[in-house]
């Protein structure tokens, strides 16, 4: 059994598969817990690291797993303390890679006081400069992977392999998907307090950014338009989704000045930077299609609102598509699953 943690800021997604000879996965069991508590408003900065594990606590038990078993976990750390990207450098030794690597990671992570620690993967020689190669690199500090781990002995594990969202994001599309021989996919992925967008392709640069928009804001945004309290903003916006920013007066439908952005402009105005960023240092700005995952991917409405100002295909993705085992499996939005199982899939690659 290989058990993906997903540790996200506002719920805990766990997905555990079994590989099989094929070389496939069975589905065994998927769940979600909420941190907080139900029915009261979120507040990030108000969850602590005891509620957390207490949260993870439950849903093991809610699947009657024994932590303590489980010898094949791989759980996630996200957000703004882990940093991503693909370099181009000089060919050299393993040994004066690490040196370098860890001179660079200093220029895109905020370092805490306490060391860089870096993982990298050489996918080749660079196509445009034969001296040079590229470098798949990731990098967070110890402060921040040290509590990570606490984290997981705390909710009675033995610490396994550590990934990074954008890379188990990866991993689930390819999965299911065999990248375009043409141009790139989008991956973005729409958590509580921020979203991760990957941008990559077949014979292109590997590009990720952290995007501080997410479905936290999306309540907040519309708990301050409508003037109505968080929760029933929320409830508003589970029901509604993009249009819950529109007022109604009895049957008539009252809209927003033109003036007034609401946070999916945000949200797709941040995006929008991004490809263009992208499209500019890479010369590639064939967008073949935005993939939805995370938690508020379902959110009515958006979809449709992304791809008619992006002008790009947006679909959500399912992660289950081709698991084995996900016979009557009914999950309303099965790309909030995306990070989980693309984590056990590592499990099942380093097994």
């Amino acid at each position: 059994m290989i058990l993906g943690l997903d540790v996200g800021r506002q719920v805990i997604k766990t997905v555990t598969v079994e590989k099989q000879r094929s070389g496939g996965y069975k589905l065994l069991h998927v769940a979600q817990r909420l941190i907080p508590e139900q029915h009261k408003a979120y507040d990030p900065e108000a969850v602590s690291r005891p509620i957390v594990v207490m949260a993870i606590k439950e849903i093991l038990k809610q699947q009657k797993i024994n932590p303590k078993r489980v010898r094949n976990l791989v759980s996630n750390i996200n957000g703004t303390n882990v940093s991503v990207r693909q370099i181009m450098t000089m060919d050299m030794a393993t040994e004066e890679l690490q040196s370098a690597l860890t001179f660079e990671a200093r220029k895109h992570i905020p370092m805490d006081g306490t060391d860089a620690v870096i993982d990298f993967q050489i996918f080749g020689q660079n196509p445009n400069e034969v001296d040079k190669i590229d470098v798949g690199m990731v990098a967070c500090t110890k402060r921040v992977l040290n509590g990570h781990l606490d984290l997981l002995k705390e909710s009675g594990f033995k610490p396994g392999i550590v990934d990074t969202d954008p890379i188990a994001l990866s991993n689930a599309f390819v999965l299911h998907h065999d990248f375009p021989e043409e141009g790139v996919i989008v991956l973005l992925d729409i958590g509580a307090v921020s979203s991760s967008l990957v941008v990559w392709g077949q014979k292109d640069q590997f590009f990720t950014r952290d995007i501080p928009v997410g479905g936290h804001l999306f309540v907040k945004g519309l708990s301050d338009v409508r003037k109505m309290d968080y929760i029933t903003a929320q409830d508003e916006l589970y029901k509604d989704g993009v249009n819950a920013f529109q007022e109604t007066n009895g049957t008539q439908e009252i809209g927003l000045a033109e003036t007034q952005r609401t946070v999916f402009d945000n949200l797709v105005e941040d995006v929008r930077r991004s490809l263009r960023y992208y499209a500019k240092t890479t010369n590639q700005s064939f967008f073949q299609k935005i993939y939805l995952t995370g938690g508020c991917a379902g959110t009515p409405g958006l979809c449709d609102f992304i791809q008619s100002n992006l002008n790009i295909d947006v679909e959500i993705f399912n992660p289950f598509a081709t698991l084995d085992g996900t016979d009557g499996l009914d999950i309303s939005n099965p790309g909030q699953y995306g990070v989980a199982v693309g984590l056990a899939i590592r499990g099942g690659v380093e097994a």
